[in-house]
């Protein structure tokens, strides 16, 4: 069975839910910032590449 967004989303809002759960907020913020240090560097990216 394939998988659609919908329950991509629903896997991965489990998931946050269970490290909040179990005191894992530490972890989640490494995930957090990560995910915010790649957008940025995207968008770095593509600025430099418009201009």
């Amino acid at each position: 069975m394939i998988e659609g967004p919908d329950q991509y989303f629903e896997q991965q809002d489990m998931a946050i839910k269970l490290m909040l759960l179990e005191n894992k907020a530490d972890e989640l913020t490494n995930i957090l910032v990560a995910a915010l240090q790649d957008a940025f560097r995207l968008l770095e990216d593509e600025q430099d590449t418009v201009h």
